[in-house]
């Protein structure tokens, strides 16, 4: 048993943890768990917990149904709230098979081996993701849901449930030893936006995971609810994940050139081209749902075309000027994901892209200094800039014929996904909204 076994172990003691939940993700990025007792956890940490594969979405076909669950001990954190009055850990899992090799269709794993990947090459990957969200009143799909606040953008609000909601989950976050950067009322009315700091993209994922349970947690503490859904509400702006990345070469930023002009290395410029290359290939994951694409629309600050700039935030793939004295800070920022995708999933199709552009020594095209929302489909074809995909529909189809994304992924994550978007897909495409009830009906 490991030094980090025995301190999971000692504190499950010390601090009378009655339960510890195992906590996994579905392929879609949906939190898993189940939950066992302090007297199951040595068993647990040192051989896994057997479970039933095929009753979760992307896992097991029935004939081969069982798989582990083998806790990550360095993921191993008391819950901030209690369970029937009693003390409540939790603990991420790697999923394996019963022979104990990775089993395909953990999202963890998906990550784990585009970061093994990266590492074989010299490179550590690190991400930074702002996480935004709206809280509302009730959660009854009839009707537009009503928002908690009318605020705007850096809103000073005062005592308003949203901005008390929002620092209690700051707090909250950092008592689990997750530090955030920054917390603010976002530019639609209700929205809010926590800011991690960096750090490895494995971690990062983990507590993009554990975020978005806390934020919901406390909010169904007080009688509201949070939504990561994309898009929410017509005629404001949705909810994006822009997620700052950057590779590191041991602590050294391989991203930054003192002799640059702007400060970029030639590995930065080729991870960019290889984002931009590779970005309606990997659409379909870092915007996932039929609703991803009601906020990848002109005039609501969210991505459309395929392009990079400095300070334009229009662009797919924008550059933060870093600090002169920090050059270790220097990052791209890619603006396509929304807060409701798989974080697993995309950071390692991102890594992929970008390693592709370095190991093909793709050429960075033109910045774009222009905002994009203002030119016309004609006017972006004469630049080059080519648009994102604009539906889920498209998006899968991009997916399919990668080549890329199919090795990122794996075949059984790659092929279940593909099948299960295109049955949401196919969903959609046979309701009838409100939209043209009210429009048709009378008229027609």
């Amino acid at each position: 048993m490991t030094s980090q076994q025995d301190y999971v172990l000692r504190m499950v003691e010390e601090r009378g943890v009655r339960f510890v939940q195992l906590w996994f993700t579905d392929v879609l990025g949906t939190a898993k768990a189940f939950t066992i007792t302090p007297a199951e956890l040595e068993n647990a940490l040192e051989e896994g917990m057997t479970f039933d594969g095929s009753a979760i979405d992307g896992f097991s076909r029935v004939q081969e149904s069982d798989v582990l669950a083998r806790p990550d001990p360095e993921t191993f954190q008391i819950l901030p709230w209690r369970v029937e009055g009693v003390a409540v850990a939790r603990v991420f899992c790697d999923i394996s098979n019963l022979d104990g090799t990775p089993f395909e269709g953990c999202p963890r794993h998906v990550l784990r081996r585009s970061l093994e990947q990266a590492h074989a090459k010299g490179f550590s990957f690190y991400a930074a993701p702002e996480l935004e969200y709206f809280y509302f009143a009730q959660a009854s799909p009839a009707g537009a849901p009503a928002g908690l606040d009318g605020g705007s953008y850096f809103q000073l609000t005062v005592a308003d449930k949203g901005s008390e909601l929002r620092h209690r989950s700051v707090l909250v976050l950092e008592e689990m030893g997750i530090p955030v950067e920054y917390a603010q009322h976002e530019d639609a009315p209700s929205q809010h936006e926590i800011d991690l700091r960096y750090t490895d993209a494995l971690t990062m994922a983990d507590t993009v995971m554990t975020t978005r349970l806390v934020i919901k947690e406390l909010a169904q503490e007080h009688g509201v609810f949070a939504s990561f859904m994309p898009k929410p509400l017509a005629g404001i702006q949705g909810s994006g994940m822009h997620t700052h990345f950057s590779l590191f070469r041991g602590e050294v930023n391989a991203f930054a050139d003192s002799e640059d002009d702007h400060g970029l290395s030639l590995t930065a410029k080729q991870f960019i081209a290889g984002l931009l290359m590779h970005a309606p290939e990997i659409t379909a994951l870092t915007n996932q749902w039929v609703n991803s694409y009601k906020r990848l629309v002109p005039g609501y600050e969210a991505p459309v075309n395929v392009s990079w700039a400095h300070n334009n935030r229009s662009a797919l793939v924008r550059v933060p000027v870093a600090k002169v004295s920090r050059p270790e800070s220097t990052r791209i920022e890619y603006r396509a994901p929304d807060s409701a995708c798989n974080p697993y999933l995309v950071f390692a199709v991102v890594l992929a892209a970008g390693l592709a552009g370095i190991e093909g020594r793709y050429d960075l095209p033109a910045e774009a200094s222009t905002n994009l929302y203002s030119l016309g489909r004609e006017e972006l074809a004469a630049s080059g800039i080519k648009p994102l995909p604009g539906n889920l529909h498209d998006a899968i189809n991009e997916m399919e014929r990668s080549e890329l994304v199919a090795k990122a992924l794996g075949e059984h994550v790659f092929e279940w996904f593909i099948r299960n978007k295109r049955a949401e897909w196919q969903d959609y495409t046979t309701q009838i909204s409100q939209f043209e009830l009210e429009r048709y009906l009378p008229q027609l």
